[in-house]
């Protein structure tokens, strides 16, 4: 077993960091440290932080004397992140419940987060949680996957996996790109008190840096890979080799250029 309840640990955040981070997430990371950087809050919340990709462009954003404290659901992803940071970068880690935060009131004035709210099962508990731990006016800056169309990386993924599994297919893929309408987000912020809140869509044409490496890492960097060993009957291996085909054929091979699309949200708290 790789994951406990569909958490990310094991050998799980090694592959993610590896094969996903640079091929989706390190682009992003770069913006969102930018515009916390521009703020130039003292003490910072980083939610569902991972293995610390964007922790570690935070900690260089900031200031030297601004506290940052990384916080993750599952703690071998915080492991991981941990390794990133050298003594005295004033960086705590802790566990944390995005929808039950242990922190007291008005405690940061900046929450960030990366492709963590779409996988909250409550949204606008986890945005009142954040509303609350945030001083007046502080800022919570955060990320959204928009749809498998637009991330069609995701969508091919997605289908292979499935043809694996036709009358059972495993659902990981979808919680990531389920929660990319500006619209929706923006309903369910303002349902938890938020109102000043501001959007920018992106867009990348990203190179895959190593399609092989990216292609396990879909598989065995995400509980998808759980997903499969718990149905049976199927190789892991054999469904990253087909997404590795089927990545070649869209998105060529020497180099491989895919779309990326996610959407940038900064709120100021109410």
């Amino acid at each position: 077993m790789t994951t406990i309840n569909g958490q990310f640990v094991g050998t799980i955040p090694d592959f993610y960091d590896t094969g996903l981070g640079p091929n989706i997430f390190h682009d992003y990371a770069d913006d969102l440290a930018a515009r916390a950087g521009a703020q130039g809050p003292r003490h910072v919340l980083e939610l569902a932080a991972g293995t610390g990709i964007l922790s570690r462009r935070l900690r260089d954003a900031l200031s030297p004397d601004a506290h940052l404290v990384v916080t993750d659901l599952n703690q071998p992803m915080l492991d991981l992140a941990s390794r990133k940071f050298s003594p005295g970068e004033n960086v705590e880690f802790a566990e944390a419940d995005a929808m039950n935060l242990s922190f007291p009131d008005d405690a940061f004035d900046m929450i960030v987060c990366q492709f963590g709210v779409m996988f909250f099962p409550d949204k606008p508990a986890s945005y009142r949680e954040a509303a609350r731990v945030l001083k007046p006016n502080g800022h919570y800056i955060f990320n959204t996957w928009g749809p498998m169309s637009a991330n069609p990386y995701s969508q091919i993924s997605h289908e292979v996996v499935a043809r694996f599994f036709p009358d059972n297919p495993p659902g990981f893929y979808k919680a990531p790109f389920s929660y990319g309408d500006p619209v929706d987000v923006t309903r369910d912020l303002n349902a938890a008190g938020w109102h000043n809140v501001e959007h920018e869509t992106i867009d990348f044409d990203k190179e895959i840096l190593d399609p092989a490496a990216f292609a396990n890492a879909m598989i065995h960097g995400t509980p998808m890979v759980d997903e499969i060993r718990q149905r049976g009957g199927v190789d892991p291996k054999d469904v990253v080799d087909l997404i590795l085909e089927h990545y070649h054929d869209r998105f060529g091979s020497g180099p491989a250029i895919m779309p990326l699309q996610a959407t940038s949200f900064v709120c100021r708290a109410p």
